[in-house]
This record gives C-alpha cells, sequence and structure tokens, in this order.
C-alpha cells in the first residue's frame, strides 16, 4: 500500500460500522417504522469528535467490500478525517449497529458483526509505522485485542509506539465481543504496559484492574505505569488522577435523548484539551460538556459539537 505520508495529531485505531438508530424512541425495535443510518464505532467517533475541534485526524480501520463500506469512506472524509487507512477488505461484510431508545438510561445496543467484523482484520501493514510513532495522540481501544488479527496488530503498532507521550487506552469492555472475562483482564493488563492515559468507566476498570472505588481504580491504574487516569462515575462526574494531583468534576446535567456516543465525543475533547495542554481541571470540564451536548442528540458521529459548542454548554452550566 502507497501511503500519503503526514504527521496526525490524531490517530484512533478500532471500531467502525454503520449505525441504524430509531427515528422513534420509547418503543422497541419491532414497532420502528423509521430509521437513521449514521457513521459509527467507538474509534470512529473519536476520530470525528477530534476533528471537529480543528485537529487532523486519521482513523485505522476497515469496512467491507460494499455499498455500506463505500459509504463509510465517503462520510468519513466528509466530516474531515482522513481515511487513508481504512483499508477495503475482501472477505467481511460492513458491519451494523441497531440500538432501542429508552430515555434517560436505557439504550439497548445490538451489534451485527457475524462471521466476523473487518475492522477486527487489520494488519499493521494497514497503516504507515512512521505515523504512529509521530502521531500526537495515538488511540486505541482494548476491543481490538479481542481478536487476531487486530490483536497482533495492535502488539506491533503499540511496540513501534513505545509508550510515547498521549497512547491513550479507552478500555472499552464490551462482553459480547470476547471469549471470556478473564481474557479481557489478560489483554488489559498487556495494553496498560504500552500507554499513557488510561479511560474507562467503575466496569471497566473492574474489568482491568479489579477495581470499582473511583480513587483506588485510579491509583491501581497508575501503578500500572500510566501517566493520566480517568475513571467515569455516571451521575457522579469525572475523576483524574496523576501522580502530582487527584481532580473531580461534577456531571453537566442534559435532558437526555440517546446517551450512546457521549463517551466517544469525551473522548475526543480530551484529545483537544491534551492537545492545548490545559490544566486538568479544564480539560475535564471540556470533555464532560462535549459528552453532554451528544447525549442531548439523537445520533452519534454527526452530533458531535464543535470547540465553540461545548464552550456555550459550559457557559450555560449553572
Amino acid at each position: 500500500m502507497a501511503y500519503l505520508t503526514s504527521a496526525h495529531e490524531v490517530l484512533a485505531i478500532g471500531r467502525l460500522g454503520v449505525d441504524i438508530y430509531p427515528l422513534q424512541s420509547g418503543v422497541g425495535l419491532e414497532e420502528v417504522s423509521s430509521f437513521g443510518k449514521y457513521l459509527g464505532g467507538s474509534a470512529a467517533n473519536v476520530s470525528v469528535a477530534a476533528a471537529r475541534h480543528g485537529h487532523n485526524s486519521a482513523l485505522l480501520s476497515r469496512v467491507g467490500n460494499d455499498p455500506l463500506g463505500k459509504y463509510l469512506l465517503k462520510e468519513l472524509e466528509r466530516l474531515g478525517v482522513d481515511n487513508q487507512y481504512v483499508a477495503t477488505d475482501p472477505t467481511y461484510k460492513t458491519p451494523l449497529t441497531l440500538c432501542e431508545i429508552f430515555p434517560p438510561d436505557d439504550f439497548p445496543l445490538y451489534f451485527y458483526r457475524e462471521p466476523k467484523a473487518p475492522d477486527m482484520c487489520i494488519e499493521s501493514s494497514d497503516v504507515n509505522l512512521e505515523d504512529v510513532r509521530d502521531a500526537e495522540i495515538l488511540w486505541f481501544t482494548l476491543t481490538g485485542l479481542s481478536e487476531e488479527p487486530s490483536r497482533g496488530a495492535h502488539q506491533e503498532i503499540l511496540n513501534t509506539r513505545a509508550r510515547r507521550k498521549h497512547t491513550i487506552l479507552d478500555l472499552d469492555y464490551r462482553d459480547m465481543f470476547w471469549n471470556s472475562k478473564q481474557e479481557a483482564t489478560e489483554q488489559a493488563q498487556w495494553a496498560l504496559e504500552h500507554a499513557t492515559v488510561a479511560v474507562g468507566n467503575k466496569e471497566e476498570c473492574e474489568v482491568a484492574i479489579g477495581e470499582t472505588e473511583p480513587e483506588r481504580a485510579g491509583k491501581a491504574l497508575l501503578e500500572r505505569g500510566v501517566k493520566l487516569a480517568i475513571v467515569k462515575q455516571g451521575p457522579k462526574g469525572v475523576l483524574a488522577m496523576t501522580e502530582e494531583e487527584t481532580v473531580e468534576v461534577p456531571p453537566v446535567w442534559v435532558d437526555v435523548v440517546n446517551g450512546l456516543g457521549a463517551g466517544d465525543a469525551f473522548g475526543g475533547a480530551l484529545c483537544h484539551g491534551l492537545l492545548s495542554d490545559w490544566p486538568l481541571e479544564k480539560v475535564l470540564r471540556f470533555a464532560n460538556a462535549a459528552g453532554s451536548v451528544v447525549a442531548g442528540r439523537l445520533e452519534c458521529s454527526t452530533a458531535m459539537p464543535t470547540t465553540e459548542e461545548v464552550e456555550a454548554a459550559l457557559s450555560q452550566k449553572v
């Protein structure tokens, strides 16, 4: 593969697919009559969110050789994400994700990724390894280590990265992607040895390091060698820890339309704050507000806010 050489501010690795979201809420899929089609996948959403804040953002993933794969490639480009590292897989179809919407806190997901999703077939040869080394932020997810050949590609990429500053692990645990919880824990332990930042909710921290209490989880993540540990606490806000400081900020309340995608908006905003070299508390408040904006919207990728929209949300917070 010929590469266009360019150092990216944000290079994300991971899931990419089509989200099929109902345009009616409060009813099950069997009663829904109309749907919207959107670009989806956690890593893809983070890459879009970072681009919305003006950053040079790229995604490493794969799509199927089908019309939905073509749609995703065009949509990434439309949303400002460099798609040169999104290959077209010759075997597997572009995956679909459907959801049900029961606000404020019930959003069941249904993944259609059988027998295998293209994004689990990435190879290290799909990306310019110089770009891996040079990217200011490398964002990867635990899900990417759940299956080969993606697992091996991640291992080579992260060994190449050599734990450079702003190597961010999204703990992103979903049990349906794993043979066992123990396997996920083993891979999380390996991934933490190659990351400088770890982000996850309390349940994901329990899988990764056996802790759910936020401060103990933060300390356990730091003990694994990361420089910044971020523990999402849902309605209690977010806690972040470094060796020098501990910061906790409350949530930004919003009338929830669809809670899916809020964490990815948080991730893109986190990237923006780190690249801007902001104080940790400012980074967390900004990322929280970004998540709240998306929670108040139906879709995920196309709902990712601009910097100005996040600042507006912060200014309205009581």
